[in-house]
């Protein structure tokens, strides 16, 4: 099956082809320049570039294939959760593009998609889904963190979401407080490298909490109560250094800690992570040794598929059309509050 996706949630506009689990083309319309100015996302410039990108970046898409329009036998895109504005315009031009061809539309939950991103691997990257395990899945990005259960294929319940703030808004907001520009938490990643983590010490919100939820307001509270205190920090490059380790490690430290729990609460033997914030390498390596010292085997996304793309959108489209999925009506409107548990997470336990 040949597969077009479209992914336009947030501030990236994506478009991919997808054959028979493989990635024959994924391309990335990135939106950093436009908003950076303004110190983060600005819903309806994001809306103005998607309705210019898209349509030019989709004829590169098929092209870099080798896909003609007549070659297509389904069209996805992400329906939610996103921004109102950015959803719309993907979704429109995707059921219209399937209207003008006579072909099914598949709407897809932008978590879900995430969910699978850490089974594509290799050069042309391709869904190994034949060795799916049951896990524990991480999706850490700057709207959202989650924990999951993924049981099977397409059978899935949640864990665990975040109360307040996410950890990537988090990492961009204290970012943002030290005087870091946009985007923010790879600002703060570098500027912790050679920092001591420990030089400061700040709280782990909910780490020792019996529940699976995060939440990371507070955290952020601490920072802007340490720079008043303390506001020499900010003058001495070193001091500025170590901050931002210590804010990182105080981050990573709960993610990786609430993750491996879960998964030894639930006795699956593998743990997979996706997400934008799955790009940061302190998280990476705190995972990779909470797995190791578990006895758990990690599945990280690779960074291409970490942040939004369309490709995984297309990679879940074809898995869902090949297990029965209905389309999605052509007259479908936007999810921008989607939940990926669909309230099932009171029943998943864990």
């Amino acid at each position: 099956m040949t597969v077009l996706a479209i992914e336009t949630s947030c501030d990236e506009t994506g478009v991919a082809v997808v054959r028979n689990g493989t990635v024959l083309s994924s391309l990335i319309s990135s939106q950093i320049r436009t908003h950076a100015e303004y110190g983060g996302v600005v819903p309806e410039l994001a809306t103005r570039e998607h309705l210019r990108n898209l349509p030019s970046l989709t004829r590169l898409a098929l092209e870099s294939a080798n896909v003609r329009p007549a070659d297509i036998e389904l069209i996805a895109a992400t329906r939610g959760p996103g921004l109102p504005g950015a959803l719309l315009v993907g979704l429109k031009f995707a059921q219209g593009f399937a209207y003008a061809l006579g072909l099914p539309f598949l709407g897809i939950n932008h978590h879900e998609a995430h969910l699978y991103s850490a089974w594509v691997r290799g050069n042309p990257a391709r869904a190994e889904f034949e060795v799916f395990r049951p896990n524990v899945s991480l999706i850490v990005s700057g709207g959202h963190t989650l924990l999951v259960h993924v049981r099977a294929l397409l059978d899935h319940c949640v864990l665990g979401e975040t109360v307040d703030d996410a950890a990537g808004e988090c990492f961009d907001k204290t970012a943002r407080l030290i005087g870091l520009s946009y985007p923010g938490g790879p600002q703060l990643e570098r500027m912790a490298k050679g920092g001591n983590p420990s030089a400061y010490h700040f709280p782990r919100p909910m780490l020792e909490d019996d529940t699976n939820d995060f939440s990371f307001s507070g955290l952020k509270t601490a920072v802007a109560y340490f720079l008043r205190d303390h506001p020499d920090v900010l003058d001495d490059p070193e001091k500025r250094r170590d901050l931002c380790a210590s804010v990182q490690a105080a981050i990573v430290d709960v993610l990786a800690s609430k993750t491996v729990r879960a998964a030894k609460r639930l006795r699956v033997d593998t743990v997979t992570v996706s997400g934008g914030v799955a790009c940061n390498s302190s998280l990476r390596h705190a995972l990779t040794m909470g797995c190791q010292q578990a006895g758990l085997t990690l599945r990280v996304a690779d960074s291409v598929f970490c942040t939004d793309n369309a490709a995984m959108v297309g990679l879940l489209a074809e898995l869902k059309a090949a297990h029965g999925t209905p389309p999605t009506d052509l007259d479908a409107e936007i999810e921008p509050g989607w939940s990926l548990g669909d309230g099932d997470k009171v029943e998943c336990g864990g």
